[in-house]
Protein backbone atom coordinates (compact mmCIF):
# COMPACT_ATOMS: atom_id res chain seq x y z
CA UNK A 1 0.00 0.00 0.00
CA UNK A 2 3.11 2.18 0.00
CA UNK A 3 3.35 3.20 -3.37
CA UNK A 4 -0.37 4.65 -2.89
CA UNK A 5 -0.92 8.07 -1.52
CA UNK A 6 -3.73 6.49 0.63
CA UNK A 7 -4.70 3.54 1.48
CA UNK A 8 -8.44 4.40 0.92
CA UNK A 9 -10.27 7.14 -0.31
CA UNK A 10 -13.76 7.65 0.02
CA UNK A 11 -16.09 9.68 -2.75
CA UNK A 12 -19.20 10.93 -0.79
CA UNK A 13 -19.11 12.61 2.97
CA UNK A 14 -22.55 11.38 3.76
CA UNK A 15 -22.94 9.29 6.78
CA UNK A 16 -21.78 5.58 5.14
CA UNK A 17 -18.86 7.59 3.58
CA UNK A 18 -17.83 9.46 7.18
CA UNK A 19 -18.43 6.08 9.17
CA UNK A 20 -15.72 4.03 6.96
CA UNK A 21 -13.20 7.05 7.33
CA UNK A 22 -13.28 7.74 10.63
CA UNK A 23 -12.98 4.05 11.38
CA UNK A 24 -10.32 3.53 8.81
CA UNK A 25 -8.10 6.39 9.67
CA UNK A 26 -8.95 4.97 13.78
CA UNK A 27 -7.32 1.82 12.44
CA UNK A 28 -4.04 3.78 11.73
CA UNK A 29 -4.90 3.37 8.00
CA UNK A 30 -4.40 6.71 5.37
CA UNK A 31 -7.68 7.89 4.87
CA UNK A 32 -8.73 11.04 2.46
CA UNK A 33 -12.25 11.64 1.80
CA UNK A 34 -13.97 14.47 -0.64
CA UNK A 35 -17.39 15.88 -0.31
CA UNK A 36 -18.60 18.41 -2.99
CA UNK A 37 -21.35 19.67 -0.71
CA UNK A 38 -21.33 19.40 3.10
CA UNK A 39 -20.27 16.67 5.12
CA UNK A 40 -23.23 15.03 6.43
CA UNK A 41 -24.60 14.22 2.97
CA UNK A 42 -29.33 13.35 2.79
CA UNK A 43 -29.62 12.43 6.00
CA UNK A 44 -28.02 15.14 7.60
CA UNK A 45 -28.31 17.83 5.23
CA UNK A 46 -31.46 17.69 3.85
CA UNK A 47 -33.19 14.36 4.80
CA UNK A 48 -33.68 12.70 8.02
CA UNK A 49 -32.44 15.54 10.53
CA UNK A 50 -34.16 18.36 9.62
CA UNK A 51 -37.11 16.35 8.50
CA UNK A 52 -37.38 15.39 12.11
CA UNK A 53 -37.02 19.18 13.43
CA UNK A 54 -39.94 20.06 11.08
CA UNK A 55 -42.22 17.37 12.23
CA UNK A 56 -41.36 18.38 15.88
CA UNK A 57 -42.39 21.97 14.63
CA UNK A 58 -45.71 20.86 13.03
CA UNK A 59 -47.04 18.64 16.11
CA UNK A 60 -47.18 21.69 18.29
CA UNK A 61 -50.93 22.62 16.92
CA UNK A 62 -52.48 19.53 18.26
CA UNK A 63 -50.32 19.74 21.40
CA UNK A 64 -51.26 23.57 22.05
CA UNK A 65 -55.15 21.87 21.30
CA UNK A 66 -54.78 18.61 23.89
CA UNK A 67 -53.79 21.20 26.41
CA UNK A 68 -56.85 22.12 27.37
CA UNK A 69 -58.09 18.86 28.48
CA UNK A 70 -55.30 18.37 31.33
CA UNK A 71 -56.33 21.98 32.23
CA UNK A 72 -53.82 24.24 30.60
CA UNK A 73 -55.38 27.42 29.10
CA UNK A 74 -53.25 28.62 25.67
CA UNK A 75 -53.51 31.80 24.52
CA UNK A 76 -53.16 32.96 20.97
CA UNK A 77 -50.23 31.14 18.97
CA UNK A 78 -48.77 32.60 16.06
CA UNK A 79 -45.85 30.52 13.72
CA UNK A 80 -43.00 32.00 12.11
CA UNK A 81 -41.18 30.01 9.18
CA UNK A 82 -38.37 32.00 9.08
CA UNK A 83 -37.21 31.22 12.57
CA UNK A 84 -37.73 27.27 11.76
CA UNK A 85 -36.00 27.56 8.94
CA UNK A 86 -32.64 29.46 10.63
CA UNK A 87 -33.03 27.57 13.62
CA UNK A 88 -32.75 24.37 11.29
CA UNK A 89 -29.75 25.90 9.22
CA UNK A 90 -27.84 26.46 12.83
CA UNK A 91 -28.42 22.67 13.85
CA UNK A 92 -27.08 21.42 10.09
CA UNK A 93 -24.41 23.24 10.53
CA UNK A 94 -22.97 22.20 13.87
CA UNK A 95 -23.50 18.52 12.86
CA UNK A 96 -21.67 18.64 9.21
CA UNK A 97 -18.85 20.86 11.50
CA UNK A 98 -19.05 17.40 13.88
CA UNK A 99 -18.74 14.71 10.95
CA UNK A 100 -15.97 16.28 8.89
CA UNK A 101 -14.06 17.07 12.44
CA UNK A 102 -15.24 13.15 13.40
CA UNK A 103 -12.96 12.32 10.44
CA UNK A 104 -10.02 14.69 10.82
CA UNK A 105 -9.80 13.81 14.63
CA UNK A 106 -9.16 10.22 13.47
CA UNK A 107 -6.69 11.21 11.54
CA UNK A 108 -7.99 11.51 8.23
CA UNK A 109 -7.62 13.92 4.99
CA UNK A 110 -11.03 15.83 4.42
CA UNK A 111 -11.54 17.61 0.70
CA UNK A 112 -14.50 20.13 -0.04
CA UNK A 113 -14.77 19.01 -3.86
CA UNK A 114 -15.95 17.58 -6.36
CA UNK A 115 -13.67 13.72 -6.74
CA UNK A 116 -14.48 11.10 -9.50
CA UNK A 117 -12.43 8.34 -10.94
CA UNK A 118 -9.70 8.48 -13.76
CA UNK A 119 -8.72 4.77 -13.15
CA UNK A 120 -9.30 2.08 -11.03
CA UNK A 121 -6.08 3.31 -8.16
CA UNK A 122 -6.26 6.94 -9.29
CA UNK A 123 -8.92 10.09 -8.14
CA UNK A 124 -9.41 13.32 -9.22
CA UNK A 125 -9.87 15.89 -7.19
CA UNK A 126 -11.54 18.47 -9.15
CA UNK A 127 -11.63 21.60 -6.92
CA UNK A 128 -7.53 21.12 -7.14
CA UNK A 129 -7.51 20.15 -10.65
CA UNK A 130 -5.14 16.96 -9.54
CA UNK A 131 -4.70 13.30 -8.90
CA UNK A 132 -4.12 11.53 -6.19
CA UNK A 133 -3.91 7.27 -5.53
CA UNK A 134 -5.51 4.79 -3.63
CA UNK A 135 -4.91 1.07 -2.62
CA UNK A 136 -8.70 1.49 -2.10
CA UNK A 137 -11.45 3.40 -3.38
CA UNK A 138 -14.93 3.23 -1.70
CA UNK A 139 -17.67 5.23 -3.75
CA UNK A 140 -20.60 6.36 -0.95
CA UNK A 141 -22.07 9.76 -3.28
CA UNK A 142 -25.66 8.62 -2.09
CA UNK A 143 -28.72 9.88 -4.29
CA UNK A 144 -30.72 12.12 -5.43
CA UNK A 145 -34.97 12.81 -6.25
CA UNK A 146 -36.27 11.55 -9.19
CA UNK A 147 -36.91 14.61 -10.97
CA UNK A 148 -39.68 13.10 -13.18
CA UNK A 149 -38.44 14.62 -15.51
CA UNK A 150 -41.05 13.67 -18.63
CA UNK A 151 -43.57 15.30 -16.49
CA UNK A 152 -44.61 18.23 -18.75
CA UNK A 153 -43.72 21.32 -15.86
CA UNK A 154 -41.73 19.32 -13.80
CA UNK A 155 -39.30 22.46 -13.74
CA UNK A 156 -41.71 24.42 -11.61
CA UNK A 157 -42.07 21.83 -9.04
CA UNK A 158 -39.53 21.14 -5.66
CA UNK A 159 -38.36 18.19 -4.10
CA UNK A 160 -37.62 17.49 -0.29
CA UNK A 161 -34.39 19.24 -0.52
CA UNK A 162 -35.93 22.67 -1.29
CA UNK A 163 -39.17 21.92 0.49
CA UNK A 164 -36.12 22.79 3.91
CA UNK A 165 -35.36 26.31 2.44
CA UNK A 166 -38.47 27.79 1.07
CA UNK A 167 -38.63 31.53 1.82
CA UNK A 168 -42.03 31.50 3.07
CA UNK A 169 -44.83 28.77 3.57
CA UNK A 170 -47.14 28.40 0.75
CA UNK A 171 -51.08 28.55 1.58
CA UNK A 172 -51.88 25.06 -0.55
CA UNK A 173 -49.26 22.48 -1.69
CA UNK A 174 -49.60 19.31 -3.67
CA UNK A 175 -47.27 16.10 -2.98
CA UNK A 176 -46.79 13.53 -5.46
CA UNK A 177 -45.62 10.39 -4.04
CA UNK A 178 -46.67 7.38 -1.54
CA UNK A 179 -43.43 6.72 0.03
CA UNK A 180 -41.94 7.97 3.39
CA UNK A 181 -40.86 11.47 2.18
CA UNK A 182 -44.16 12.23 0.75
CA UNK A 183 -46.36 11.22 3.42
CA UNK A 184 -44.13 12.95 6.12
CA UNK A 185 -44.37 15.96 4.16
CA UNK A 186 -47.71 16.01 3.61
CA UNK A 187 -47.69 15.98 7.57
CA UNK A 188 -45.85 18.65 8.18
CA UNK A 189 -46.96 20.77 5.99
CA UNK A 190 -50.64 20.21 6.77
CA UNK A 191 -49.68 20.69 10.87
CA UNK A 192 -47.75 24.24 9.38
CA UNK A 193 -51.13 25.17 8.57
CA UNK A 194 -51.03 24.50 4.65
CA UNK A 195 -53.60 23.16 2.96
CA UNK A 196 -52.06 19.76 1.57
CA UNK A 197 -53.56 17.25 -0.86
CA UNK A 198 -51.68 14.06 -1.54
CA UNK A 199 -51.68 12.20 -4.90
CA UNK A 200 -50.57 8.72 -5.13
CA UNK A 201 -50.74 6.29 -8.24
CA UNK A 202 -50.92 3.36 -6.53
CA UNK A 203 -53.89 1.71 -4.87
CA UNK A 204 -52.79 2.91 -1.39
CA UNK A 205 -49.68 4.72 0.46
CA UNK A 206 -46.80 3.57 1.49
CA UNK A 207 -46.13 0.29 -0.31
CA UNK A 208 -44.62 -2.85 1.10
CA UNK A 209 -45.76 -1.59 4.95
CA UNK A 210 -48.26 -3.49 6.64
CA UNK A 211 -52.13 -3.14 4.92
CA UNK A 212 -53.48 -2.43 8.42
CA UNK A 213 -50.98 0.50 9.00
CA UNK A 214 -51.24 2.10 5.43
CA UNK A 215 -54.77 1.95 5.64
CA UNK A 216 -55.51 3.35 9.25
CA UNK A 217 -52.69 6.24 8.48
CA UNK A 218 -54.48 6.97 5.16
CA UNK A 219 -58.04 7.22 7.01
CA UNK A 220 -56.25 9.38 10.19
CA UNK A 221 -54.56 11.94 7.86
CA UNK A 222 -57.75 12.13 5.90
CA UNK A 223 -59.62 12.65 9.19
CA UNK A 224 -56.95 15.62 10.08
CA UNK A 225 -57.93 17.25 6.94
CA UNK A 226 -55.16 15.82 4.65
CA UNK A 227 -56.80 15.20 1.31
CA UNK A 228 -55.07 11.86 0.02
CA UNK A 229 -55.86 10.95 -3.72
CA UNK A 230 -54.45 7.58 -5.04
CA UNK A 231 -54.53 5.91 -7.87
CA UNK A 232 -54.38 9.51 -9.65
CA UNK A 233 -50.85 10.49 -11.01
CA UNK A 234 -49.59 14.71 -12.57
CA UNK A 235 -50.43 15.08 -16.21
CA UNK A 236 -49.05 18.43 -16.35
CA UNK A 237 -48.25 21.33 -14.32
CA UNK A 238 -48.61 24.89 -15.62
CA UNK A 239 -47.32 28.12 -13.97
CA UNK A 240 -50.23 31.11 -13.94
CA UNK A 241 -48.90 34.84 -14.25
CA UNK A 242 -49.48 35.00 -10.98
CA UNK A 243 -46.69 32.26 -10.25
CA UNK A 244 -49.25 29.95 -8.67
CA UNK A 245 -48.91 26.42 -10.26
CA UNK A 246 -51.93 24.71 -11.32
CA UNK A 247 -51.77 20.42 -11.20
CA UNK A 248 -53.97 18.90 -13.67
CA UNK A 249 -54.33 15.16 -12.68
CA UNK A 250 -55.13 12.34 -14.44
CA UNK A 251 -58.69 12.41 -12.98
CA UNK A 252 -59.25 15.55 -14.83
CA UNK A 253 -59.15 17.53 -11.88
CA UNK A 254 -57.08 20.74 -11.56
CA UNK A 255 -55.97 21.87 -8.01
CA UNK A 256 -54.31 25.12 -7.90
CA UNK A 257 -51.08 25.33 -5.01
CA UNK A 258 -48.18 27.55 -4.04
CA UNK A 259 -45.72 25.10 -4.59
CA UNK A 260 -46.15 21.29 -5.96
CA UNK A 261 -43.65 18.67 -4.75
CA UNK A 262 -42.40 15.64 -6.18
CA UNK A 263 -41.41 12.74 -3.82
CA UNK A 264 -41.69 9.89 -6.21
CA UNK A 265 -38.74 8.03 -5.84
CA UNK A 266 -34.55 8.25 -5.60
CA UNK A 267 -32.31 7.48 -7.98
CA UNK A 268 -27.99 6.62 -7.20
CA UNK A 269 -25.31 9.81 -8.02
CA UNK A 270 -23.22 7.89 -10.47
CA UNK A 271 -23.43 10.12 -13.83
CA UNK A 272 -19.91 11.64 -14.78
CA UNK A 273 -18.30 10.01 -11.71
CA UNK A 274 -15.55 8.30 -14.00
CA UNK A 275 -17.42 4.77 -13.06
CA UNK A 276 -17.16 3.83 -16.86
CA UNK A 277 -12.77 4.75 -16.75
CA UNK A 278 -12.22 2.86 -13.80
CA UNK A 279 -14.72 -0.53 -15.39
CA UNK A 280 -16.95 -0.17 -12.69
CA UNK A 281 -20.15 -1.71 -13.85
CA UNK A 282 -23.66 -0.16 -12.76
CA UNK A 283 -27.26 -1.35 -13.10
CA UNK A 284 -31.11 -0.15 -14.60
CA UNK A 285 -30.92 2.86 -12.59
CA UNK A 286 -27.76 3.38 -12.67
CA UNK A 287 -26.70 1.71 -9.27
CA UNK A 288 -23.69 0.13 -8.97
CA UNK A 289 -23.58 -3.41 -8.70
CA UNK A 290 -21.76 -4.99 -5.76
CA UNK A 291 -21.47 -8.26 -4.45
CA UNK A 292 -21.92 -9.35 -0.80
CA UNK A 293 -19.19 -7.66 0.69
CA UNK A 294 -20.09 -4.28 -1.19
CA UNK A 295 -17.35 -5.04 -3.41
CA UNK A 296 -17.96 -3.49 -7.32
CA UNK A 297 -17.03 -5.13 -10.55
CA UNK A 298 -13.32 -3.58 -9.78
CA UNK A 299 -11.43 -5.93 -7.15
CA UNK A 300 -10.29 -2.91 -5.04
CA UNK A 301 -13.28 -0.61 -5.77
CA UNK A 302 -16.53 -0.92 -2.92
CA UNK A 303 -20.19 1.06 -2.40
CA UNK A 304 -22.16 1.24 0.51
CA UNK A 305 -25.23 3.58 0.82
CA UNK A 306 -27.93 5.02 -1.47
CA UNK A 307 -25.62 4.80 -4.50
CA UNK A 308 -26.00 0.67 -4.57
CA UNK A 309 -29.82 0.75 -4.10
CA UNK A 310 -30.27 -1.84 -1.96
CA UNK A 311 -32.07 -0.74 1.60
CA UNK A 312 -31.91 3.09 0.90
CA UNK A 313 -31.89 3.88 4.81
CA UNK A 314 -29.04 5.79 6.96
CA UNK A 315 -28.58 2.81 9.43
CA UNK A 316 -28.30 0.57 6.70
CA UNK A 317 -25.51 2.86 4.59
CA UNK A 318 -23.85 2.97 8.45
CA UNK A 319 -24.02 -0.37 8.98
CA UNK A 320 -22.95 -1.19 5.29
CA UNK A 321 -19.57 1.09 6.41
CA UNK A 322 -18.83 -0.73 9.10
CA UNK A 323 -18.71 -4.14 7.18
CA UNK A 324 -16.82 -2.36 4.51
CA UNK A 325 -13.92 -2.07 7.12
CA UNK A 326 -14.27 -5.35 8.64
CA UNK A 327 -13.48 -6.99 5.38
CA UNK A 328 -11.05 -4.77 3.91
CA UNK A 329 -9.15 -3.13 7.01
CA UNK A 330 -9.61 -6.16 9.91
CA UNK A 331 -9.39 -9.59 7.41
CA UNK A 332 -12.70 -10.58 8.52
CA UNK A 333 -14.78 -10.62 5.80
CA UNK A 334 -18.08 -9.44 6.89
CA UNK A 335 -21.48 -9.02 4.28
CA UNK A 336 -24.32 -6.39 5.46
CA UNK A 337 -27.01 -8.13 6.69
CA UNK A 338 -30.45 -6.77 5.25
CA UNK A 339 -32.76 -8.74 6.77
CA UNK A 340 -35.39 -7.63 9.76
CA UNK A 341 -34.70 -3.83 9.33
CA UNK A 342 -36.31 -1.81 11.38
CA UNK A 343 -37.84 1.47 10.19
CA UNK A 344 -39.82 4.29 11.29
CA UNK A 345 -42.10 7.01 8.87
CA UNK A 346 -42.75 10.06 10.93
CA UNK A 347 -45.75 10.65 10.12
CA UNK A 348 -48.72 11.89 12.75
CA UNK A 349 -49.56 9.78 13.98
CA UNK A 350 -46.05 7.50 13.18
CA UNK A 351 -44.87 4.22 11.98
CA UNK A 352 -42.43 2.36 13.42
CA UNK A 353 -42.49 -1.31 11.83
CA UNK A 354 -39.63 -4.41 11.50
CA UNK A 355 -40.16 -7.51 10.08
CA UNK A 356 -42.23 -9.09 7.30
CA UNK A 357 -46.03 -7.39 6.38
CA UNK A 358 -49.18 -10.00 7.13
CA UNK A 359 -49.16 -9.80 3.46
CA UNK A 360 -45.57 -10.67 2.92
CA UNK A 361 -45.36 -13.25 6.00
CA UNK A 362 -48.20 -15.06 3.93
CA UNK A 363 -47.23 -15.77 0.92
CA UNK A 364 -43.89 -17.57 2.57
CA UNK A 365 -45.24 -19.03 5.94
CA UNK A 366 -48.31 -21.77 5.23
CA UNK A 367 -49.82 -20.45 8.72
CA UNK A 368 -49.85 -17.27 10.53
CA UNK A 369 -51.22 -16.29 13.80
CA UNK A 370 -52.41 -12.91 13.75
CA UNK A 371 -52.37 -10.50 17.27
CA UNK A 372 -54.16 -6.81 16.41
CA UNK A 373 -54.92 -4.16 18.77
CA UNK A 374 -56.27 -1.30 18.37
CA UNK A 375 -56.95 1.71 21.25
CA UNK A 376 -57.06 5.54 22.44
CA UNK A 377 -54.05 5.83 23.99
CA UNK A 378 -54.02 7.26 27.19
CA UNK A 379 -52.73 10.26 26.72
CA UNK A 380 -55.68 11.31 24.65
CA UNK A 381 -58.64 10.10 26.76
CA UNK A 382 -58.66 14.02 29.05
CA UNK A 383 -57.59 15.96 25.27
CA UNK A 384 -60.81 14.02 23.89
CA UNK A 385 -58.90 13.42 20.48
CA UNK A 386 -59.81 10.29 18.64
CA UNK A 387 -57.05 9.21 17.59
CA UNK A 388 -56.19 6.03 17.80
CA UNK A 389 -52.86 3.35 18.01
CA UNK A 390 -52.82 -0.11 16.06
CA UNK A 391 -50.40 -2.91 17.36
CA UNK A 392 -49.87 -5.72 15.52
CA UNK A 393 -47.86 -9.26 15.20
CA UNK A 394 -47.61 -11.54 12.88
CA UNK A 395 -46.59 -14.56 14.10
CA UNK A 396 -45.38 -18.11 12.17
CA UNK A 397 -48.07 -20.56 13.41
CA UNK A 398 -46.33 -23.61 13.50
CA UNK A 399 -43.01 -22.73 15.76
CA UNK A 400 -44.46 -19.16 16.80
CA UNK A 401 -41.35 -17.43 15.87
CA UNK A 402 -42.51 -13.48 15.62
CA UNK A 403 -42.03 -12.65 12.25
CA UNK A 404 -43.55 -8.88 12.12
CA UNK A 405 -43.76 -6.36 14.48
CA UNK A 406 -46.22 -3.33 13.41
CA UNK A 407 -47.02 -0.08 15.37
CA UNK A 408 -49.28 2.96 14.64
CA UNK A 409 -48.89 6.13 16.98
CA UNK A 410 -47.55 8.10 19.44
CA UNK A 411 -43.45 7.05 19.90
CA UNK A 412 -44.08 3.84 17.73
CA UNK A 413 -40.57 4.38 16.28
CA UNK A 414 -39.22 4.40 19.33
CA UNK A 415 -40.45 1.37 19.94
CA UNK A 416 -39.89 0.35 16.58
CA UNK A 417 -35.65 0.28 17.59
CA UNK A 418 -36.71 -2.04 20.74
CA UNK A 419 -38.55 -4.43 18.81
CA UNK A 420 -35.72 -4.66 16.08
CA UNK A 421 -33.59 -6.56 18.49
CA UNK A 422 -36.56 -8.82 19.61
CA UNK A 423 -37.29 -10.02 15.92
CA UNK A 424 -33.08 -9.86 15.25
CA UNK A 425 -32.81 -12.34 17.87
CA UNK A 426 -35.52 -14.65 16.76
CA UNK A 427 -37.69 -14.57 19.67
CA UNK A 428 -41.08 -16.31 20.17
CA UNK A 429 -44.60 -15.34 21.04
CA UNK A 430 -44.03 -17.26 23.99
CA UNK A 431 -40.98 -14.97 24.92
CA UNK A 432 -43.03 -11.95 24.27
CA UNK A 433 -46.04 -13.70 26.65
CA UNK A 434 -43.14 -14.82 29.47
CA UNK A 435 -42.16 -10.83 29.58
CA UNK A 436 -43.58 -8.18 32.35
CA UNK A 437 -45.75 -5.41 31.17
CA UNK A 438 -44.58 -1.84 31.62
CA UNK A 439 -47.76 -0.17 33.02
CA UNK A 440 -49.41 2.23 31.77
CA UNK A 441 -47.48 2.29 28.65
CA UNK A 442 -48.65 1.93 25.22
CA UNK A 443 -45.85 -0.89 24.30
CA UNK A 444 -46.80 -3.07 27.06
CA UNK A 445 -49.99 -4.06 24.44
CA UNK A 446 -47.12 -5.82 22.77
CA UNK A 447 -47.10 -8.47 25.56
CA UNK A 448 -50.05 -8.92 26.26
CA UNK A 449 -52.24 -9.88 23.36
CA UNK A 450 -52.33 -13.67 24.54
CA UNK A 451 -54.70 -14.50 22.22
CA UNK A 452 -54.67 -14.31 18.11
CA UNK A 453 -57.04 -11.86 16.43
CA UNK A 454 -57.23 -14.46 13.96
CA UNK A 455 -55.28 -17.00 11.76
CA UNK A 456 -54.22 -16.93 8.16
CA UNK A 457 -54.03 -20.29 6.26
CA UNK A 458 -52.49 -20.94 2.85
CA UNK A 459 -53.16 -16.96 2.25
CA UNK A 460 -56.43 -16.95 3.34
CA UNK A 461 -57.92 -15.65 6.35
CA UNK A 462 -59.38 -18.18 8.57
CA UNK A 463 -61.18 -16.66 11.52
Amino acid sequence: MADFDYDLFVIGGGSGGVRAARVAASLGKRVAIAEEYRFGGTCVIRGCVPKKLFVHASQFPEHFEDAAGYGWTVLATSFDWPTLVANKDREIARLSGLYQSGVERAGGTTFHSRATLVDRHTVRIESENRTVTAATILIATGGRPNPHAALPGHEHCIFSSEAFDLKALPKAIVIAGGGYIAVEFANIFHGLGVETTLIYRGQEILQRFDMDLRETLHQTMEKKGIRVLCQTIFERIEKRPDGLLDAHLSTGEMITAGQVMLAIGRIPNTESLGLEAAGVETGKVGEIVVDEYSRTSVENIYAVGDVTNRVQLTPVAIHEAMCFVETVFKDNPTAPDHDCVATAVFSQPEIGTVGLSEEAAAVRFRELEVYRASFRPLRHTLSGREERTLMKLVVDGETKLVLGAHVLGPDAGEMAQLLGIALKAGLTKDDFDRTMAVHPTAAEELVTMYQPSYRVKDGQRAG
